[in-house]
């Protein structure tokens, strides 16, 4: 008999949520809903309007934009905080997780088609070695995958809030400008959505949002856009390739997120990525063997909260 799985992707701008059914067939999606995160008070009114009416769901996961310790969650875009406990008891789930989104996202590559992956740098792929998942949007996410007896382990963390490292005299301005403002400079005020509307200010725009900023880079109406789009690459690239060194992931390193999938497969952009990814000095070459994936499913960490869901549910 199928039972009934709620997943949710809850980030700064947008969540997503999905409700699927689970059986010897595997899941499959029956119903989903894409919210405006800004637009509410939390994740309960959410819950209230798409499960209205229906059935409780037997057991639900949510990736959420923050750290979590399973239980309750703080987002750290959003004045949300969400309980586990409450969302049982509120909507009579029979048992809901909370992980880190991108957790969920490393828990969703096995159920993303092969043709939405999409190869940046062939590299030479190791079996069993470990790889790497990031992502840049409201926030940057960052998640370790591990290989251990033949099952993939995913180790959570907070990497996009480490400290940013220019690699360029432009970028090494950008970072002084932002340490008068802010205190510290993380790689998440450069390498994000707010990161690129940072740059494309601190170089002399004044277009004011990230999708106008890539728009303009792409149609080749603004030269500043272009200007803050390579720039911005290039940060993403060389923070990529930093956490490649660290994890040595031969397995493979995966960016996730919307605007790597609307900047990156144009050449240019491509190239602005991988270049600062390689440039390594005595480790270039090392950094060349790494497999560099664009992963363009924006449903990634939805598919992988409900792959999380199933599992919990078979475990109790």
């Amino acid at each position: 008999m199928n039972a009934l799985l709620l997943g949710g992707d809850i980030g700064g701008t947008k969540t997503l949520l999905a409700l699927a059914s689970v059986g010897a067939a595997g899941i499959s999606i029956l119903r989903e809903q894409r919210y405006a995160s800004g637009e509410h008070d939390g994740l309960a009114p959410l819950l209230h309007d798409f499960l209205a009416g229906g059935p409780a769901p037997a057991a639900a996961c949510f990736g959420v934009a923050g750290p979590t310790d399973g239980r309750t969650a703080d987002l750290t875009y959003l004045p949300w905080h969400l309980s586990a406990a409450d969302l049982e008891h509120g909507f009579g789930i029979g048992q809901v997780e909370l992980v880190n989104d991108f957790a969920a996202a490393a828990h969703g590559l096995p159920l993303v088609a092969s043709q939405r992956i999409l190869p940046l740098q062939a590299g030479k792929p190791l079996s069993g070695a470990p790889g790497v998942i990031l992502g840049a949007g409201t926030g940057l996410g960052v998640a370790g995958l591990i290989e251990s007896g033949g099952d993939s382990q995913v180790v959570p963390g907070e990497g996009g809030h480490m400290g940013y490292s220019p690699q360029t005299p432009d970028e090494l301005k950008l970072a002084e400008a932002l340490l008068a403002q802010t205190g510290r400079v993380s790689v998440e005020d450069v390498v994000s959505g707010p990161g690129l509307v940072r740059i494309h200010a601190f170089l002399g725009g004044r277009l004011k949002t990230p999708a106008e900023i890539g728009a303009a880079a792409l149609d080749g109406s603004d030269p500043l856009a272009r200007r803050a789009t390579d720039m911005w690459l290039s940060a993403y690239g060389a923070f990529a390739g930093d956490l490649a060194l660290q994890w040595l992931a031969r397995g493979g390193v995966y960016l996730a997120g919307g605007m790597a999938a609307k900047l990156m497969p144009q050449g240019r952009g491509a190239a602005a990525f991988v270049n600062a990814f390689n440039a390594k000095r005595e480790h270039r070459s090392l950094a060349e063997s790494m497999p560099i994936r664009l992963v363009a499913e924006e449903r990634l960490g939805l598919l992988g909260a409900l792959a999380l869901a199933a599992a919990r549910l078979q475990t109790g």
